[in-house]
């Protein structure tokens, strides 16, 4: 590998795992249900980014079937979590127009 390639996938490396982890204090701090989900699919984005640099840094195609597979999972837990909170919202709307 050159050294520029390393530098490269170095620097993106370093500023995935900072993303991932300021998307996990937002997660941890919120402060709705709707930061906390996007902050969840976005950590899961940059996980699948991480898989793709590992892949390019050791040469291997195990890390993409990993990356795709993360990515199928993490598009299915956004929609189910979408769908909790839209059940959310009119749930407690009905219970307002009640009183």
């Amino acid at each position: 590998m050159t050294g520029f390639l390393e530098l490269s996938l170095e620097i993106g490396f370093l500023c995935i795992v900072l993303s991932v982890v300021m998307a996990f204090v937002r997660l941890i701090k919120g402060p709705s249900l709707q930061d906390r989900v996007v902050a969840l699919d976005f950590m899961t984005v940059a996980i699948v980014a991480f898989c793709g640099l590992a892949a390019i840094r050791y040469a291997t195609s195990a890390f993409l079937d990993v990356a795709l597979v993360l990515a199928l999972v993490g598009f299915l837990a956004t929609v189910a979590l979408a769908r909790f909170a839209e059940r959310s919202s009119v749930r407690t709307r009905k219970e307002a127009s009640d009183e």
